[in-house]
């Protein structure tokens, strides 16, 4: 395979958060920094919830901004006990299939931020749910919040370093999800019209014996697509994950998976496919827009 890009005429982004998540800036923020960034075409993916994609397109249509929104959502699921995520793109937000999984989702989510809550209180620390209730702003609650708490009241320096001793697997914040299957993401995302997409395969630290296996799976459950373009990435790492996508007969997408501003990722940065890869936007022909 070539190492040349394939040179993106217009400009995507296809996996992005708000604090409708775990995402820092507002879904009105969000639009602008990728309009500064010259995107023109962004999906919001935030983490089981499609809120901040709707604020983001009122303002959008409101305001005549110039940048196309692709719909877009985060899904975590459970495969071989690792927690896999499943990008959704250009389904319809109003289908019922998607309304129920998400529904689904944010009740686990729920449930799973409680128990984080109650097993960090057993070690002594107060009051931690509430507070990542309060960093959330009224969001999806995800572990990064209760990082943002404990970083806050001094437990560690940052972020990465509160995972590591608090909110990893094994350790005394961690609960274990209880999320959907690959499979049943992927039913609702068809049901709904869109496209599922395997997000960023080089993150969950797999052998790539593993991440063969995910990605086999992926696709005997009809996945469309896997992320091989991200930020912080060497070429030879897009290469490889371009030619999996070949080998598995996937489409290919981009995103920089941004939360906040920051010096190592930002919308758009870094990311182009490499030659002979199909691109997730030919799958589409019309855009949704409910």
């Amino acid at each position: 395979m070539s190492q040349v890009s394939t040179p993106l005429l217009t400009r995507y982004d296809l996996h992005s958060h708000t604090n409708a998540s775990d995402g820092n800036l507002t879904p009105v923020e969000l639009v602008e920094r990728a309009i500064e960034m010259s995107i023109n075409i962004l999906s919001i993916t935030d983490h089981d919830t499609c809120d901040g994609l709707i604020q983001a397109r009122d303002y959008i249509l409101e305001n005549q901004r110039p940048i196309e929104l692709i719909n877009g959502v985060e899904i975590s699921t459970l495969w071989e006990n690792i927690e896999i995520h499943i990008v959704g793109l250009n389904f319809s937000v109003s289908a019922n299939s998607m309304k129920n999984l998400l529904n689904e989702q944010s009740a686990r989510r729920l449930e799973r931020g409680q128990e984080i809550g109650r097993r960090l209180q057993k070690a002594g620390i107060d009051d931690a749910w509430e507070n990542a209730v309060k960093l959330s702003g009224g969001g999806q609650v995800t572990r990064a919040h209760f990082a943002q708490h404990l970083v806050q009241i001094g437990k560690e320096k940052n972020i990465n370093k509160v995972f590591k001793r608090y909110l990893s697997k094994g350790k005394t914040g961690y609960a274990p999800a209880q999320w959907c299957s690959i499979q049943d993401s992927i039913e609702a995302i068809h049901a709904a019209g869109g496209v599922a997409v395997l997000a960023h395969p080089s993150k969950y630290q797999l052998s790539n014996k593993w991440l063969k296996r995910v990605i086999a799976h992926f696709k005997e459950c009809q996945g469309d697509a896997m992320e091989v373009s991200h930020c912080q990435q060497p070429p030879h790492e897009k290469q490889f994950l371009a030619e999996l996508a070949k080998t598995a007969d996937l489409r290919t997408s981009v995103g920089s998976d941004f939360h906040r501003p920051c010096s190592w990722i930002e919308l758009g940065r870094n990311l182009w496919l490499p030659d002979d890869t199909q691109a997730v936007w030919t799958l589409w022909n019309d855009v949704k827009t409910d």
